[in-house]
């Protein structure tokens, strides 16, 4: 079972990501007044983006390579994770800090590959992500470290269901610093930053085309759903059924309620800058640092 665990792991993520994508895209465009796309029509795009011509503007294996090693890394930290709070058989072999290592890496090859385009664009969008990615990341780990304090244990199953474990000043804390995160991490507005498409036409991504472009907005599409998965199952693991097809339904239910809500606030919400939006990083930093702080002293 234990080895079924990793590719249910990665069957639940590949199907239900573009799903979640559909579904911000109707409440955004319900929000605007307009009819807006089916739900299943991130699947269409990328069925449609698979059977074009990859266009290599960057010219070099570097800008080529990279949308493969992001989503390839975007798997890797998924197959690792516990998704109803029982460990699979990749655990014995890694910890937080290989999740932690894997989603920097994905988030690494992005910037890799948009720097390597040549696109000035790219490189604008390359560097906001970069000064996200160093704000944010830390308080990733900060969440998992709350964990880690609270069960005395690296590993990564311990990690993410012992954020519940005892509900006091940490927990409540590191919930709202978790919260007021969540728009960053999924990278919605007024967090897309990076993307900005009125003022640097998608940063990142765009000069990529076809497959690539296709594996990277998959990739998106992973990520966002992971940080959701991450809010039910760390904060939320009190509530989970022991039962694993109970406690995969509720999940899922819960993470359609948490994207609707970002959904909701990226439709009402304008665009933060960048300078903005550093301060904010830079206070959510300080606030998961008490937080953590908070479960040291067993607050």
């Amino acid at each position: 079972m234990k080895v079924v665990a990793v590719f249910i792991n990665l069957i639940y993520f590949l199907l239900l990501a573009p799903f979640l994508e559909g579904v911000m895209r109707k409440l955004t465009a319900w929000i605007q007044s307009r009819k807006g796309p089916p739900l299943y029509q991130p699947y269409l795009d990328l069925l449609k983006l698979l059977g074009k011509e990859n266009l290599n503007s960057g010219g070099n294996w570097a800008y080529s390579l990279a949308p493969v090693l992001s989503f390839s890394s975007m798997l890797a930290a998924i197959a690792l994770i516990p998704l109803t709070g029982q460990a699979n058989i990749l655990a014995h072999s890694s910890d937080l800090m290989t999740l932690i290592y894997f989603l920097t890496l994905s988030g690494f090859c992005l910037l890799v590959g948009a720097l390597a385009s040549g696109n000035p664009f790219a490189a604008v969008g390359a560097s906001r992500e970069m000064m996200t990615t160093v704000m944010l990341e830390p308080v990733l780990a900060m969440l998992l470290i709350l964990g880690t304090v609270r069960i005395s244990s690296f590993s990564l199953t311990a990690a993410v269901s012992g954020v519940a474990v005892s509900r006091g000043v940490s927990y409540f804390l590191m919930l709202v610093v978790y919260l007021l995160a969540l728009q960053a991490f999924v990278a919605r507005q007024p967090f897309d930053i990076a993307e900005a498409e009125v003022e640097i036409l998608e940063g990142p991504y765009m000069e990529y085309s076809g497959p690539n472009y296709a594996l990277l907005r998959y990739t998106l599409n992973l990520k966002r759903m992971f940080y959701a998965w991450l809010l039910i199952s760390s904060f939320l693991s009190f509530i989970l059924p022991a039962n694993f097809f109970l406690s995969l339904l509720l999940q899922t239910v819960l993470i359609i309620v948490v994207f609707v809500l970002i959904s909701l606030i990226g439709a009402t919400h304008p665009r933060f800058r960048i300078d903005q939006a550093l301060k904010y990083y830079a206070l959510l930093l300080i606030l998961a640092l008490i937080a953590v702080g908070c479960a040291v002293k067993g607050w």
